[in-house]
């Protein structure tokens, strides 16, 4: 049985949302149950099943388009992108096409505007975050930002997510204000993946945000790579229907 998390934002009904968890598939440990993703060393069996579910639990209208992600800023449109292309977003103004991308400790970002007409999916970590992966896919919706809502999905929490002095430094040198989203404890610097997020939509002129706070290093449904090494990766997706 697939254990799904469906985003609490104020979407248009038109506009489709969910996460998926580790339950529900076929995998074997490490990557039990769910794993959707092709690149982390699961049997590609496995995966093809869990991905074949995945489609028939939501009904999807068409299967998702799945990217190789390579924490860059990207953004591809998913009605013509190719399988597996290389990108770390993609948007859609089509009906019935399916915006996705994995995650295990990153934060998965999806825009829709207010008035249901374009979606896009976000693979959004920190290296994204500083080279601009946000504003890339904003851009790409090609519509005022004003009109855009934003939901990030799990990510590393703030408490999980201890960072060295040089990425501190680097986003304080794109924006010296985000110095508000690290925190010293101890001999580290703690870093706040979802503020810095927030913090970057909102610079980009995105109408409203809402973050979801789920960590996924302390929530067993999701998988982490820096709690777990060898792991899985969980689906954000977005489409209109």
């Amino acid at each position: 049985m697939l254990d799904l998390v469906t985003p609490d934002w104020p979407a248009p009904p038109r506009v489709r949302a969910c996460v998926t968890t580790r339950a529900g598939g076929i995998s074997l440990p490490p990557y039990a149950t769910f794993n959707l993703a092709t690149h982390v060393g699961d049997a590609p069996g496995a995966v093809a099943e869990n991905r074949r579910r995945l489609e028939r639990a939501l009904a999807l209208p068409t299967p998702p388009r799945w990217l190789s992600q390579v924490h860059g800023t990207r953004c591809v449109d998913a009605a013509i992108a190719a399988d597996d292309e290389q990108a770390d977003a993609s948007y859609t103004l089509r009906p019935g096409i399916v915006c996705a991308v994995l995650t295990a400790d990153c934060l998965p970002v999806l825009l829709c505007d207010r008035a249901g007409t374009r979606v896009a999916a976000v693979h959004a970590g920190w290296r994204g975050l500083h080279a601009g992966a946000l504003d890339a896919a904003v851009r790409a919706l090609a519509c005022p930002p004003a009109g855009l809502l934003a939901w990030i999905g799990p990510g590393i929490g703030v408490d999980a997510y201890a960072v060295g002095e040089e990425l501190r430094a680097a986003f304080l040198a794109r924006d010296p204000a985000s110095a508000c989203c690290f925190e010293r404890r101890g001999d580290a610097w703690h870093a706040d993946l979802a503020t810095l997020a927030a913090r970057q939509l909102a610079a980009a002129g995105v109408g409203a945000t809402v973050c979801a706070r789920l960590c996924t290093h302390a929530d067993a449904r999701f998988y982490s790579y820096r709690r777990d090494g060898v792991t899985g990766r969980f689906a954000s997706l977005v489409w209109l229907e």
